[in-house]
């Protein structure tokens, strides 16, 4: 499980050393935030264990995620809240986040999405479907910001144990449709335009 850095080769021999890969957590989930993260290595960076998050243990991930910020030239994290994801979309939020990701970094030679295109891009980009097993600078991204929004759910898990955010992290699994409807739609946790929650408003709407 070795992503390739043929993406980041092909730009490193023509003289962009500073490439930075994108990727997000959390757009399928009906409660939590999304969460994009972005990351520059040096140049020639290759990494043996650095892969699709997804595909990694949690020990793995978080193991990784320190290892990444260590090694990471330049990196950032974005947390999109709910209302943002509700007003925008899910998919113009998440794209949005990758473009503001860009602008924060200090030198920028070309940019790796994880099949995102952007509308706005100050460099040149490629966005590659499962990027995040093609690109080990994707494949970064993609780590730390499942670690990141991994934590943030464990957070509301604490608050909140009956809903079980640290075991579904916010998926519509069948115990967390049951949870929800037994114990309610929490402000500012709960995304309003997906299905599932907008079902309950009409629910109680209808009481």
């Amino acid at each position: 499980m070795k992503p390739a850095n043929e993406y980041e080769k092909a730009w490193w021999q023509q003289g962009r050393h500073a490439i930075v890969g994108i990727d997000e957590a959390g757009r399928g989930p009906i409660a939590g935030p999304l969460v994009v993260a972005a990351v520059r290595f040096p140049a020639d960076f290759d990494h043996e264990e650095i892969y699709d998050s997804k595909k990694l243990s949690e020990k793995k991930r978080r193991l990784l995620f320190k290892e990444i910020i260590k090694l990471a030239d330049e990196y950032h994290i974005l947390i999109i809240d709910t209302k943002t994801v509700d007003e925008l979309n899910i998919y113009r939020a998440t794209q949005k986040a990758m473009e503001d990701l860009v602008l924060m970094f200090k030198q920028c030679d070309g940019v790796l999405t994880d099949a995102m295109p952007l509308k706005v891009c100050p460099c040149e980009y490629i966005p590659i479907i499962k990027g995040d097993q093609k690109s080990v600078s994707i494949a970064a991204a993609s780590i730390l910001a499942k670690v990141t929004r991994d934590g943030i759910m464990s957070g509301y898990d604490v608050l909140y144990p009956e809903y079980g955010f640290a075991k579904h992290k916010g998926y519509p699994t069948k115990a967390h449709i049951e949870a929800m409807h037994q114990y309610g739609v929490i402000d500012k946790i709960y995304r309003y335009s997906y299905g599932p929650v907008k079902a309950m408003d009409q629910l109680q709407f209808d009481i």
